[in-house]
């Protein structure tokens, strides 16, 4: 009988750990779910950038109407002025 009375409270603070580290896990998955969303957005947001740029840089080499070197420039200015004029100088060439 007194077995069963000393495992009574150890079950009790058991089950309670366990509730604890339920929620630990719980809260940690949630995390790392935030933590990959804004993962998956910058990278959406550099992947739309960067096809812009290449869908630029088709229209520049199949136009031949223009002068290459002059949208070149063009666009480095418009890089500069975008970035708030903080491009590097070996950038700028």
């Amino acid at each position: 009988m007194s077995d069963i009375g000393i495992l009574v409270p150890i079950a009790a603070i058991g089950v309670g750990g366990l509730s604890i580290w339920a929620k630990h896990q719980r809260r940690m998955a949630e995390i790392h779910l935030r933590a990959a969303a804004e993962k998956a957005a910058q990278y959406a947001t550099e992947k739309s950038q960067l096809e812009e740029r290449v869908r630029v840089l088709e229209r520049i080499v199949t136009d031949g109407g223009y002068d290459t070197a002059l949208q070149i420039e063009a666009l480095r200015d418009a890089r500069e002025v975008e970035s708030g004029g903080t491009l590097a100088p070996e950038t700028r060439q």
